[in-house]
């Protein structure tokens, strides 16, 4: 790899290539990947904590809902809290980790294109809106997620984002 000076800024230009099995999308992906896993997070944003809770709001049959669940609490995307009702057996909510609770900006961003792009013709079906938690200063309008470089850029379009090499990265012998 070279380091090249673009227009002001240093650009780092690969001669080789990153291993793509090395990857944090791909890591990501095989524990939240699955489309009934991110449902789940969603739903547990928004308050579900029993497991007949999440089957309700979702329709999931209850076998793959607790494949899904085990799934995320062995990534460490929730955890297990036990209760237990007057007269019944030990149960168990399910409540988010920060891990989980991280994952907000990557659902608004799902909705954000879902809406863009395959939105019913009336529009919308959900709007995030701004609600601090101390309800003094809420403006109530939309979120969205806007991506940030650490000097504080904003609006960046696609073509002032690029890949670059990161302390991780396990490059490919050249054949």
């Amino acid at each position: 790899m070279e380091i090249v000076n673009s227009g002001g800024y240093d650009r780092a230009v690969q001669t080789q290539r990153i291993d793509p099995v090395n990857c944090s999308v791909a890591r990501a992906l095989a524990v939240v990947g699955e489309r009934w896993s991110l449902l789940i997070v969603r739903e547990a944003l928004d308050g579900a904590r029993r497991f007949g809770e999440f089957r309700a709001r979702l329709g999931i049959a209850s076998n793959l809902l607790a494949a899904r669940l085990d799934t995320l609490v062995a990534a460490g995307v929730m955890r297990r809290v036990p209760y237990q009702e007057p007269g019944d057996r030990q149960r168990f909510e399910y409540r988010l980790t920060d891990q989980g609770l991280d994952l907000r900006p990557t659902l608004v961003a799902l909705l954000e294109w879902g809406d863009k792009y395959l939105a019913d013709p009336q529009g919308p079906s959900v709007i995030v809106r701004h609600r601090p938690a101390d309800d003094r200063t809420a403006c109530g309008e939309p979120v969205r997620v806007t991506l940030e470089c650490a000097a504080g850029h904003t609006h960046l379009p696609p073509e002032a984002i690029y890949r670059a090499p990161g302390p991780g990265a396990r490059f490919l012998d050249r054949a």
